[in-house]
């Protein structure tokens, strides 16, 4: 299997275009033109630079309304073929892209644009070169691949052949099995990009809001089994434009998308054996079974400060790490670790954000497998020297430097808390929280799809649609993954300004990920009471929600109380309620939640995000005021 991608996929110049694409291992690149007019190296100084790299160059394109011209423009349109065709060798490529024309004065008809092809053959086949044609889906004439093949087909020419886009064929709602009827000889090449399922213009779409496949909505699957039935074998390439790539990383877009064509073929394979395709072999998706711990990276007075509001919350410091000096705080099935070691990963990771959630144990059926399966995807596994004595648990770097751990009951590994932990206590019941109902990540907006494709390539995750969420100075948008059963929840913040909660948190933490833990409860009203009990200082909610609260739902007036009384939210949907009880701000806008979910609630309270936002905005620093972190000793 082949890998290649667009130039125009990646953002930066062309040079930092060509390392990332060779660092992310793909095979090859397609060269976009405005990315090699835009470089200042001759055709063949780029071509030796990219196999210096490793890479050839896959397909140059795109040239542009070509076919149905009348003369004199259809004779310069041949001229400018040439001209090409003397560039694509210079470069050491043999493909060109020709895409379905958009001219004003171009004429429709299957016949005249099959004989322009064929002369154009006749002259690609003398220097040895082919010439691929795509259907674009907002061509003039053509705008269907099922009319692009039969032009290909009746210009009838060894050195014409056709070009599938999957964006082209799915946003026009175009059955994707038709493909299965083309021989696989005749298809050139491949583009694959997903897409979400907006109404909105196909241009306009395709020209901002392409992304990598398992990003969008699309039927990807469906259309690569499509055209894998056909028995091409070709290169599987990604043609990506997207805005918020055009100000990403490089490498980290290049990365996503090498992961992303991995995980498509992995998909495909599974859902049709029969298909001869040269795939990594690799463990399926993993069924997460929920979260085995948090740990906080912390050091003195913040840890002091972490640990009475943990104690409040009513965890217990149940546990020391043997060797390290580490405490395990426990409640119900929650883990919460507190990380003070002054060298190692955690120690880097407090001097970069301070308080922070540093690492991430996710229980799963086989934590070998699922750490295989990780590495196989690109990602990087995490290693640090240990005790021999200590277990020896599969951890892979994640988004924004945190970790992630994999614990099973399979291999011991969730032993550890007796193996390496000495006990001060039994585990705490003391506020009724069971476990955790979602951990929230708070990134950049335009990193939200390459946090999204991690986590659904990585675990067996359905996303939910993406969701504004109001701040009283900008939006954030939302997504929620989640597995089947609900076991491991994880909701993805995106913020594009820095004013609101969200990004004031990235700012001010050097974009540490997880922002809030919910954790779930039973009985709200009791917990909430425990938690008085406890020393708890819950975030104090408006007065006027509560009057709002009752216009909008039939709630009585003694519940109505205990709401107002116990700062709890409410919410509802056709299958259940919610309820919400949040802590303070603390660490640099991180916050705690207790949440209660009855009948078969699904969402995570939305509609109150506006009003939480808004208290917990009054509690914390205001606008203008430096923040200036203490020197930890």
């Amino acid at each position: 299997m082949k890998t290649s991608i667009a130039t125009v996929s990646i953002s930066g110049n062309f040079a930092e275009k060509l390392e990332a694409i060779a660092a992310a291992g793909f095979h090859g690149l397609e060269i976009f033109e405005q990315d090699f007019i835009a470089h200042d190296a001759n055709p063949r100084e780029v071509g030796e630079m990219i196999r210096a790299m490793g890479l050839e160059i896959t397909i140059f394109q795109p040239f542009r309304d070509f076919e149905g011209l009348p003369d004199p423009l259809r004779a310069k349109a041949f001229d400018r073929a040439e001209h090409k065709f003397d560039l694509i060798q210079e470069l050491g490529t043999d493909l060109m892209l020709i895409c379905s024309s958009c001219h004003p004065e171009a004429i429709g008809g299957i016949d005249r644009a099959a004989a322009d092809f064929h002369e154009l053959g006749e002259r690609a086949k003398k220097r040895g070169l082919r010439v691929g044609y795509e259907a674009l889906a907002w061509g003039r004439h053509v705008n269907d691949h099922r009319d692009a093949w039969e032009i290909v087909r009746r210009a009838d020419h060894e050195n014409i052949g056709l070009i599938l886009d999957s964006y082209h064929t799915l946003a026009r709602k175009i059955d994707p099995d038709t493909i299965r009827r083309i021989p696989g000889d005749k298809i050139f090449f491949v583009h694959f990009a997903d897409a979400p399922a907006i109404d909105m213009d196909l241009l306009y779409r395709s020209r901002h809001f392409r992304n990598m496949p398992g990003e969008g909505d699309l039927d990807m699957i469906g259309f690569t089994r499509a055209v894998m039935a056909t028995g091409y074998s070709g290169p599987i390439s990604l043609e990506i434009f997207n805005d918020q790539f055009r100000g990403g990383q490089p490498k980290t877009i290049a990365k996503d998308g090498y992961r992303s064509l991995l995980a498509l073929m992995d998909d495909v394979h599974r859902a049709e054996p029969a298909l001869a395709l040269t795939v990594p072999d690799m463990p399926a998706r993993i069924q997460a079974k929920g979260l085995s711990f948090i740990e906080f990276a912390s050091k003195g007075q913040d840890a002091e400060t972490l640990g009475a509001l943990l104690s409040s919350l009513g965890f217990t410091a149940c546990a020391d790490h043997l060797t390290l000096d580490l405490t395990l705080w426990a409640q119900g099935d929650i883990r919460i670790l507190v990380n003070r070691e002054t060298k190692g990963y955690a120690s880097s990771a407090f001097t970069l954000h301070g308080t922070n959630v540093c690492d991430i144990g996710i229980a799963v059926e086989d934590a070998k497998e699922a750490a295989e399966r990780a590495q196989l995807l690109g990602a990087d596994l995490f290693e640090q020297p240990i005790d021999p004595k200590h277990l020896k648990i599969p951890a892979i770097h994640g988004q924004s430097g945190g970790i992630l751990h994999y614990i099973d009951d399979k291999t011991g590994l969730s032993n550890v808390w007796d193996l390496e932990f000495t006990n001060r206590a039994e585990p705490s019941q003391a506020a009724g929280l069971t476990r955790v109902d979602h951990m929230g990540h708070t990134m950049s907006y335009e990193d939200m799809l390459s946090w999204s494709l991690f986590y659904t390539t990585l675990f067996d995750l359905k996303k939910s649609a993406m969701v504004d969420v109001v701040d009283p100075d900008g939006l954030v948008r939302s997504q929620a993954l989640e597995s089947s059963d609900g076991s491991l929840r994880i909701t993805l913040n995106g913020a594009e300004t820095h004013k609101t909660m969200a990004g004031r948190f990235l700012a001010e933490s050097s974009n540490a990920s997880v922002q809030h833990i919910a954790f779930a409860t039973d009985d709200i009203f009791a917990s909430a009471q425990r938690l008085e009990a406890c020393g708890f200082a819950p975030l104090p909610i408006a007065r006027n929600y509560y009057a709002d609260l009752a216009a909008r739902f039939d709630i009585d007036a003694a519940t109505l109380a205990r709401l107002r009384a116990q700062n709890i939210l409410y919410d509802e949907d056709a299958r259940g309620k919610f309820f919400q009880l949040y802590s303070r701000p603390f660490a640099d806008g991180m916050f705690f939640e207790i949440v209660q979910r009855t009948g078969g609630y699904e969402g995570y309270g939305g509609p109150n995000a506006p009003f939480r936002i808004a208290a917990q905005k009054r509690l914390m620093r205001q606008k203008g005021i430096p923040n200036v972190r203490p020197q930890m000793s």
